[in-house]
This record gives structure tokens, sequence and C-alpha cells, in this order.
């Protein structure tokens, strides 16, 4: 009953608008921001500074025509990256890139990182597609080095940017309102409005319901080692269901020569955590109820032609609720509580039209409660400081940075635990890009970087595992690669690029569970070390027969990251679970007069579930294709866009973690009206 409210009230809401809309601006021209994509314009960028690497993106109606419901589906076409999915549309998504782990990988949302001091990992399922304007993956750091000290302190980052209000001549308001449903009970209404409040200041707000009961049949099938059918079954998925309600709101002004903006989130949701399918045996699982709320802000401003200024802010809280109710597992109800406080200082200094230099310090606060026995109660303060230069020649660009961080924590509980030690880092990065030609068709690039991730509050804190000793996981980066792009205007081709990087990565003191010798006695401790060697290859072509436009996107990826911690283990020299060998991805778009067909193909060759490489812990490869097909109507200066998508098409029968079925064959219906 509470979904179908939310269903009816953002429909009454539509048609009142439609209505409204028809009867007083019969005529007039209506900007359409579902159909036309305005790039963004940095009003405090110097002009001289170019991208050293570019990153993968996706953005506009290019990521509209993706078959992925949250922003972890759409990563899934991007090269080097491993999506770790435990199912359905309520299951837990992170990623993984270049095999380096997913605590190396910062997220940042309209410019600020989100974090998880808990445990490190960002949900990605948790943010929908359906506000966001742009995906940006970069490996090793973006090349603005106008930017915060946090936006250097990671192995790679995902930028995430919601859609800023732009309205056409006339126009003070869009409306936006959007209806899916489809397989496992799908039911996911959204409204996005904005609205011009004054001539430099914007408001844009969207809200978002889901819910689906998870429902999915599978097949369950397990071989014994000489090749003998264990199992083999065909089961409904339970407790795969998940009830979530997302809410934005956001304030955008400009001033003279320069912009701010303020942002506010909230989500919550109760979601069944559907359990590993084991000896045949098909257990309810877990359920988890989460809240998550934050506030931040940025001010940009270019006082002069030397100098520009960025200030950005941020406070977050969350909460989680883990509940265990089986009588044959241990009982847990437990209740976990994180804050954070975050405030950053950028700024650059144009030395000339070919040379920049950029100085930031950021001061972060994180804080963690819980309602376990002897708990840790622990308190980070990081302080970081950033100094980076680029230098940009006619056919060279070149930058550096140095960022330095330093850590104190702290536990309430002082009897018990003894808080980690105060930490001091330094991490060096450098980027080349050479261009041989006056028309930047050809771009050779490369770059090194040394940096670190923390161990998490559970690493250090968790109950009988922590470990308060533990030191920083590093990563050494070295990549180099070749870009080539160019415009053809052919009769048939319009566009082609491709673009290989070679890189290597090393991974040392990797940080790992191992046990103590006591039964049921496990600790944290650092131990591992992996060699990451990797080539990846995309391309793009588009091309038009008369008045249809095609599009294809492919990417290749091929991977060996081996464990090489100690030489007496088994399995020294095998490749680290879950990262397979061979990746690939297609995408390709069909337009013509409105319609919009597209498909999807996606290829994860085989692995293993285990640090040992045997027939046992092997992980077959898995496929699946994805199709849809959309029209664009236009009544009474009002879009009304169907889409029909069909997704894993022909019923594959897969899992992308070992003993977690992943859905068959299922489709999703969409309406959209946009005012």
């Amino acid at each position: 009953m509470k979904y179908l409210f939310c269903i009816g009230l953002i429909w009454s809401i539509a048609i009142l608008n439609v209505n409204a809309y028809s009867q007083a601006a019969m005529g007039d021209e209506v900007f359409l921001d579902s159909v036309l994509t305005i790039q963004e314009i940095n009003v405090v960028a110097n002009k001289h500074q170019k991208e050293i690497i570019k990153p993968q993106t996706l953005s506009g109606v290019e990521l509209e025509r993706l078959n992925s419901h949250s922003v972890a589906d759409a990563l899934r076409y991007f090269s080097g990256v491993q999506l770790k999915d435990y199912g359905g549309i309520g299951g837990i998504k992170t990623v993984n890139i270049r095999s380096m782990g997913t605590n190396h990988v910062g997220v940042f949302y309209n410019g600020i990182q989100l974090g998880n001091a808990q445990n490190g990992q960002v949900d990605l399922g948790r943010y929908s597609l359906e506000n966001v304007e742009e995906i940006s993956l970069y490996n090793g750091q973006k090349s603005n080095i106008f930017q915060s000290a946090k936006d250097f302190a990671s192995s790679s980052a995902i930028y995430i940017y919601t859609k800023r209000p732009t309205f056409g001549h006339g126009r003070n308001y869009n409306v936006m309102v959007q209806m899916k449903t489809g397989s496992f009970g799908l039911a996911n209404p959204s409204i996005i409005w904005s609205q011009r409040l004054t001539d430099n200041i914007s408001m844009s707000a969207n809200a978002e319901y889901t819910y689906a009961n998870g429902r999915y049949k599978f097949r369950y099938r397990r071989l014994q080692l000489n090749g003998d059918v264990a199992y083999d079954t065909t089961a409904t998925r339970q407790n795969g269901d998940v009830e979530a309600l997302r809410a934005e709101m956001g304030l955008y002004g400009r001033i003279q020569n320069g912009r701010w903006n303020l942002n506010g989130y909230f989500y919550t949701s109760e979601r069944g955590i559907p359990g590993a399918i084991v000896n045949n045996v098909f257990r309810r699982g877990e359920r988890q109820w989460d809240k998550s709320a934050f506030g931040q802000g940025a001010f940009e401003k270019k006082f002069s032609n030397s100098y520009s200024l960025k200030l950005s802010g941020k406070f977050a809280w969350d909460y989680s609720n883990y509940l265990r109710d089986d009588k044959k597992e241990l009982y847990l109800n437990n209740h976990y509580y994180q804050k954070e406080v975050y405030f950053s200082v950028a700024n650059l200094f144009s030395i000339n039209n070919w040379w920049t230099v950029s100085a930031s310090a950021d001061l972060q606060w994180n804080t963690m409660a819980a309602d376990l026995t002897d708990f840790a109660y622990p308190t980070r303060w990081t302080q970081l400081g950033a100094i980076a230069t680029a230098m940009n020649f006619k056919h060279v660009g070149l930058q550096a940075s140095l960022l330095g961080t330093f850590i104190q924590e702290s536990t309430r509980s002082r009897k018990i635990y003894t808080a980690g030690p105060n930490r001091h880092e330094f991490s060096p990065a450098a980027f080349i890009n050479y261009r041989p030609f006056d028309s930047d068709w050809l771009e050779i690039y490369g770059f090194f970087k040394k940096i670190f991730r923390m161990p998490t509050f559970n690493d250090l804190y968790y109950t009988e595992i922590g470990n308060a000793d533990l030191e920083p996981e590093y990563t050494y980066q070295y990549d180099i690669g070749i870009s080539i792009s160019r415009q053809l205007g052919h009769s048939f081709f319009d566009f082609v690029s491709i673009k290989t990087d070679a890189y290597y990565n090393l991974v040392k003191n990797k940080i790992i569970a191992y046990p103590t010798g006591k039964q049921f006695r496990w600790t944290m401790i650092n131990l591992g070390k992996v060699r990451i060697a990797g080539v990846e290859v995309s391309g793009d072509v588009a091309a038009h027969i008369e008045k249809v436009r095609m599009k294809l996107h492919t990417q290749y990826t091929f991977q060996r990251a081996r464990d090489y911690t100690d030489p007496a283990d088994s399995f020294y020299g095998d490749q680290i679970p879950y990262i397979p060998r061979h990746s690939i991805s297609v995408s390709y778009n069909a337009n013509y007069r409105g319609w919009d067909f597209n498909y999807s193909f996606i290829y994860t060759g085989e692995r293993y579930n285990e640090q040992e490489n045997n027939l046992y812990n092997f992980e077959p490869p898995w496929f699946t294709h994805d199709m849809s097909l959309s029209k664009e109507f236009t009544i009474n200066n009002v879009s009304l866009k169907l889409i029909g998508e069909l997704n894993n098409v022909f019923n594959q029968a897969y899992e992308v973690i070992h003993n977690y079925p992943m859905p068959g064959r299922n489709f999703r219906l969409t309406a959209k009206i946009s005012i």
C-alpha cells in the first residue's frame, strides 16, 4: 500500500503539471532537459590547462541508453572494472578497479568523497541513475590539479555528477516524472523538479521510491571433482526484497567569475540479504536497515587571472541495523552509527599561460558507535595537504603532485582497546602526455603514483578480530597508454577512436584475515603482496546511413593479478580470487526519428573463488545480452518517452559471487514525462 500511494501521488503531480502547462504555455519554446545535453562550463578553470589523461566517461543521452538501474550497473561498461554483485535489485554492489581492492577506490559525489570509515566500502547500488548527468572513472587521479587534497588520495576514483538545473528561453521550471515496473515485483516511481529562483540562483529537487520482492528463479548446479553431478536444482530466490526511498535537494548559484552550490541527500531502506546457496540448503538469510543523510556545499571563484579559490565542506550521518535471526546460527541484532565532518580549501595560482600551481588542505573527523559488547568507539582525525603543478606546452603536458596525510586515532574503551598509532605518509605522483601533432588526434601518456589506504575501523577494532597495529596498504601504480581519435566526415563513418593502456600495480602490506590457532578465532594482519599486470583496449565508432545514427563501443581487459605473499603457500603465484583474466563489453546504439535501439553484451572470463587455483574453486565464465527499445513523442510541447528493456535475453544462469545466483531473463518498462 505504501508504494501504491507514492505512485499515485507522483502521477497526480505529473497530470496536474501537464494540464497547467498545456493551457498556460501553448506554443512557447520548451526546453527538454531529457533530450538536450549541455556541457558544463567551468568558469574558474585555467583555459590553458588540459587533461593529461582523459577519463572513461558516460554522460547525458549515452548514460540513459544503457540497460542500467544504478551507478554500479553502469560501471560494468568501463575497462578494468570488476563489480561485486550479490544478486537482485537489493543486493549489495561494490566495485574493484584494476584488482587493487574495493577500499582503494574513491567515490566522489558532486566533487566530495563518499565515506564509510567502518569497512571502507561504498554500496553503489544506493545511487540511482535517474538524477545523474555524468559518471567518470580516473586511474591514478583526476588530471585537474585545482581540487581538494582528498582527490589525490586514492589509487583510482569514480566521479558522479548529478544534473544541474538548466532552462530554455522564457522557462522558469522543468519537471520530469518517471515510472518503472518490471520483473521481481518492481515499482520504481521518481520525480525531478528544477526551478529558477532568481537570475543567478536555481533549485533542483528529486525523489525516488523503489520496491521489489526480489524473487526470481535460478538453477543451482554443482559438480563433484570427478565430474559427477552433486546437485541440480531449480528454485526461487528468497529474501532478496528491497524497499528504499531516496530524496535529494540542491541550490545552485552563480556569482561574478564563480559559482556555489548546496546539496542535501537522504536515503532509507529495508532489505533482505539473500544468503549463500550451499549444499542445496536455501536459508532465509539476514535483513538490514540503512539510513544515510549528508549535507555538502562548495564555493568556487576566480579572483584574478592569477588566483582562484575553492572551498567545500560536508557533514554526514549513517545508521545501519544488521539482523541475523536463524536458529541454526548465532543470533545477532547489531546497530552501527557513523558521523563524518569534512572541510577543504584549495588554491590555484596561474604563474603564466602554461604553468599553474595548486595547494590544498583538508580536515576530516570520523567517529563510530555501536551497541556491541566492549565496543571500541573509535575516533579518527585526518589532515591532508597537497601541492601540485601542471605545465602545458604545445606538444607536452606535465603534472606532478605530493600528498601528505596525517592521522590520529583514539578509542573510548582504552582499558580494552589500544588505539592505532598516529600515522604520517607522503604520496607522490607524476603524469605526462605527449601530442606529436597540432590537432591532438594522437596522444601518448603515462603516470606513476604511490598511494596507501588506511585500515578501516573494522580492521582495527572489530571485536576479537581487529588489530590496532595494522600498517596501511600501499599501492605502486605504473601506466603507459596511447589514444587515437579522429573526426572522419565520411559518407558512412563519422568518428573513430581507440585507446590502449598497459599497466603494472604492486600492492604491499595487504590486509587479510588470518587464523590465530584457536578455534573460531581470527585476526587481521599485514601479510599480502599482489602483483598486477594488465592491458586495456577500448574503441568507439560512430556512423550513419542517411538519417540512421549508429554508435558502437567496445572494451577488452586482460589481467594477471597474482598473490606473491609467501613462497611456501600452495597458492603462491596464483590468480587472486574473483579476478578474471579476460573481460569484454560491447554496447551498440541506433537512432532513427525518435526511435532508439540499444544492445549490450558483457562477458567475464573464468575466475577462482578462493586463493588456490584448482578445479574445486573454479568459477566458469558468464555473459549476458541486454536489449532495449524506446520511442519519444511530443504532445502539446510535452515530451513522453516509452522504454522497453529485456535483460539477460538468453536466460544465462551465472554467478558473480560464488553461491549467489543472479537473475535470469527479466524485463523493465518505463514511462517518462518531461514538461
